[in-house]
């Protein structure tokens, strides 16, 4: 079992920045593949980025290639999202997500969700 738990969200002007994290309860931090998600109003929740579990393997979706950077600290149980540039369609509920099998851009693999934070980019 692990337990999710987002920080960092909050209001930004376009072109400023953010950093997420995502706290992780458990002893098996390091095995679990983590992605974050966003959810804007009205839409459906969506894949923002994966790392796997050792850090080495990173993906984006394109929107937020070249502006956010997913990282996490496995000694400190904790994912980030460092958010640069970021611009009012970024405006949305962060989730982070956590994986035991693997890293990848489906909602559906992941086995855990935190609560979520948000984001909004003011223009």
């Amino acid at each position: 079992q692990v337990q999710l738990v987002e920080s960092g969200g909050g209001l930004v002007q376009a072109g400023g920045s953010l950093r997420l994290s995502c706290a992780a309860s458990g002893r098996t931090f390091s095995m679990y593949g983590m992605g974050w998600f966003r959810q804007a109003p009205g839409k459906e929740r969506e894949f923002v980025a994966t790392i796997s579990g050792s850090g080495s393997n990173t993906y984006y979706t394109d929107s937020v290639k070249g502006r956010f950077t997913i990282s996490r600290d496995n000694a400190k149980n904790t994912m980030y999202l460092q958010m640069k540039s970021l611009k009012p369609e970024d405006t949305a509920v962060y989730y982070c997500a956590a994986d035991l099998m693997s890293w990848g851009t489906s909602m559906s693999q992941y086995d855990y969700w935190g609560q979520g934070t948000q984001v909004t980019v003011s223009s």
